[in-house]
């Protein structure tokens, strides 16, 4: 049996780098959160909190523990294959 970690990805919905994140993790059915910086304020803090300046540093994919700003795809597809067993 596979373990995901839970993936969550901050950034908006009119950031077309975050949607294609949202395609990525969907053509490969994994299950992620969304977390709409825009839209919601608690989502903005807590991007904020894994960034010691405080910015709002979108697209970012954390998957469990690992956290990826902005990555490129072979990256992005390394670290998924690492972290889901």
């Amino acid at each position: 049996m596979k373990h995901f970690p839970e993936i969550k990805l901050y950034g908006t919905a009119s950031c077309h780098k975050t949607n294609y994140y949202k395609a990525l993790l969907e053509e490969k059915e994994l299950s992620y959160q969304f977390l709409d910086v825009r839209e919601n304020e608690a989502h903005a803090e807590a991007l904020r909190n894994l960034y010691e300046n405080r910015k709002l540093n979108f697209p970012t994919l954390t998957i469990g523990h690992k956290k990826l700003r902005n990555p490129r795809k072979e990256e992005l597809e390394k670290w998924l294959q690492k972290l889901i067993k």
